[in-house]
């Protein structure tokens, strides 16, 4: 049997080779650093036999093979982890261990009257050590139903019971479960999919980091479990890097920040919804107001729809049968109403509402609206993950030859915003997902337009397969930042269904009616979730021009207040977000405490100052910058206003 090989080599080898096969026949270096092998993609053991059946591509998977070989010992580690938690605690049952971004967890129901807590996890660590040592083998066994059921039984192991009965029940009729597989390291044996390294010794460096209580599968109306979190690298360098990051990122977490910066808060009246005050309501507002202003520019006009619909919109919509668990739903008089999780629907019908030529198109509609999505309380994190929220959101209605264009405008459109920040960016075309509305035709149209916009701005991209929306396929623009998280921003959306599903049309050039395209938009996604990264991002040193406050006046002494409030009105009269912290501290003090505020410029007066008609200009972590008049200082900053400098 022949096997490709990435650099398109062919490779044989005899039927019933395994992955470990493969690698040797490359090379000995490569066998003794391979960890797995993926055939067309998926990750196999290197014990198991490979496929013979078609031509099949093969690649051997080292620790040179970044997130699948990371994978790998994260799935390990977590097998570990429960074996040792079996031998400290007799009687505790495990659920599940996956692996996952950065890491890994496993779920875990403690024996009556025992707990674990982080105080607990060096020991444990301790004992996992023992286990890698012994560079234990992971054996997989494909065994019957009945026999797997009646081990865990006999181990009163009743998640894992739980578990294979569920395979056996959700298996198609025509293909009924007789078998699954069971991992052994060591004396541990866990119901398992796979794939595994070949030995725990592969583990060069781990870390027990967290404890926190998990319901059984994600319900709450099932038993709260222990779930441990960890992480595991080949290289302790390279944990000591994750972890310095993760206490950065702990340093940087934007609800922490916006509370040492006085920007919002939350409250358990509202979950999920953030109380903002005046700082953080003036950094909100500059972000709107950077839509506005932009979207004007760029044929945009504004529009208002109601917060909340008569059921049948979200049934012309489709997210009646697809989203109604993340809608808050109500009645009155005897009609079912929904709050609007997005704005699209409305924006339909606003076009639904007037009759529109040809000549009309591309209407360009807008709204920095206010949404709700009924998100799980285990999920909520801040003002990345919120109940109620503000998108930038746009849709667009075109005809099919303007498609190319107006993609093409709006990733300018994000180009130029995402400028503003330094974003360093890249673009996911994500295609038709299972759970889909429309024909394959509208599909096959809707992801062929997005890939010619993209070609002609001569876009670097790479494809997402099966992550489009339900109504159309979507570019996504992803940044990483400075702690080397990636987050995604905005996206583009083509849409071919909802014009036809809310019977959408226009008067075309031959008098006829024509269906129209529709684009769905948003650049920052929400205003929250970006502020929120931003925040994490800067460590809540924003852009100047973004600033919850931007300059601080610092009387030297009593006698120096009345000069120093005539210098924060003159600033507050050229729109510079501006305070006079008039108490009787000493500058020092004062300045410390700026420094925390992280305000970007502190200006010091004193007697010479006054004198002058000066100020002294201290710029935040850039030290004293002379006194200038505060002529030259206004002049300044209204050029970093008005330029959107980010320095």
């Amino acid at each position: 049997m022949e096997y490709v090989l990435p650099n398109d080599d062919r490779l044989s080898l005899p039927d019933g080779a395994t992955g470990a096969d493969a690698a040797a026949a490359i090379g000995p270096g490569l066998a003794r650093a391979a960890l797995a092998v993926k055939v067309d993609g998926v990750t196999y053991d290197l014990a198991r036999e490979l496929p013979t059946d078609g031509e099949r591509r093969i690649e051997i998977i080292t620790e040179r093979s970044g997130d699948d070989a990371l994978a790998l010992i994260r799935h390990d580690a977590a097998h570990v982890f429960a074996e040792t938690m079996l031998e400290l605690y007799p009687g505790v049952q495990i659920a599940i261990g996956p692996p996952i971004q950065n890491g890994f967890y496993y779920d875990l129901e403690l024996p009556a009257g025992v707990s674990v807590g982080e105080e607990d996890l060096p020991a444990i660590e301790a004992r996992m050590r023992e286990h890698i040592a012994a560079d234990e083998r992971f054996v997989r066994e494909d065994v019957p139903v009945a026999v797997a059921l009646d081990r865990y039984r006999a181990e009163g192991q009743s998640y894992k019971v739980e578990l294979i009965e569920d395979l056996v029940k959700n298996a198609p009729a025509d293909a009924p479960l007789e078998t699954v597989s069971l991992y052994r390291n060591g004396d541990f044996v866990d119901l398992c999919r796979g794939p595994h390294a070949p030995s725990t010794g592969r583990i060069r460096a781990f870390k027990l980091q967290s404890v926190a209580g998990a319901y059984w599968r994600g319900d709450s109306h099932n038993k709260m479990l222990t779930r441990v979190y960890g992480t595991a690298f080949f290289s302790a360098k390279d944990l000591d890097v994750h972890l310095e990051r993760l206490e950065l990122a702990r340093r940087n977490d934007h609800r922490k920040l916006g509370r040492e910066l006085g920007m919002f808060g939350f409250s358990e009246t509202a979950p999920g919804s953030a109380f903002w005050f005046p700082a953080g309501t003036a950094v909100y507002n500059e972000l709107v107001r950077l839509s506005r202003e932009m979207g004007l520019t760029r044929g945009y006009t504004e529009v208002k729809t109601p917060q909340l619909f008569d059921s049948s919109l979200w049934k012309t919509s489709g997210h009646w049968d697809k989203y109604r668990e993340e809608m808050f739903v109500t009645e009155s008089e005897d009609r079912q109403l929904a709050i609007k999780p997005m704005n699209c629907p409305g924006h339909c019908q606003l076009y639904l509402m007037q009759a529109h030529s040809y000549r009309d198109l591309p209407i360009r509609y807008s709204e920095p609206g206010l949404l709700h999505r009924n998100e799980p309380s285990g999920t909520l994190h801040g003002l990345l993950r919120a109940r109620h929220f503000a998108q930038d959101d746009a849709h667009i209605f075109c005809t099919e030859d303007q498609i190319q264009d107006e993609v093409a405008a709006v990733l300018r459109f994000a180009f130029e915003t995402y400028g503003l920040f330094g974003l360093d960016l890249r673009l996911e075309l994500s295609t038709r997902p299972d759970q889909r509305i429309g024909s394959d035709e509208l599909w096959d149209r809707s992801e062929l337009a997005l890939e010619n916009a993209l070609a002609s701005l001569g876009l670097e991209y790479t494809v997402n397969p099966g992550d489009g929306a339900f109504y159309g396929p979507k570019i996504d623009i992803h940044m990483t930042d400075s702690l080397g998280r990636s987050w995604q921003l905005g996206t583009c959306q083509l849409d071919y269904n909802f014009p036809e599903r809310f019977d959408l049309t226009y008067t075309g050039a031959d008098n006829a009616a024509h269906r129209p395209v529709m684009i769905h938009r948003a650049l920052m996604g929400s205003y929250e979730r970006f502020i929120g990264i931003l925040l994490e991002h800067f460590g809540g040193q924003l852009p100047f021009w973004m600033a919850p406050l931007q300059a601080l006046v610092l009387p030297i002494s009593d006698r120096h207040n009345a000069y120093g409030e005539s210098v924060r009105e003159r600033l507050v009269a050229a729109g510079v977000r501006a305070e006079l912290d008039d108490r009787s501290e000493s500058v020092a003090r004062k300045i410390r405490e700026g420094e925390l505020r992280k305000v970007p410029f502190m200006l010091i007066v004193g007697d010479r100052e006054q004198q002058a008609g000066e100020v002294g200009v201290r710029e935040h972590r850039g030290g004293d910058k002379g006194s200038v008049p505060i002529e030259d200082f206004l002049a300044m900053v209204h050029d970093l206003i008005t330029s959107r400098s980010l320095t």
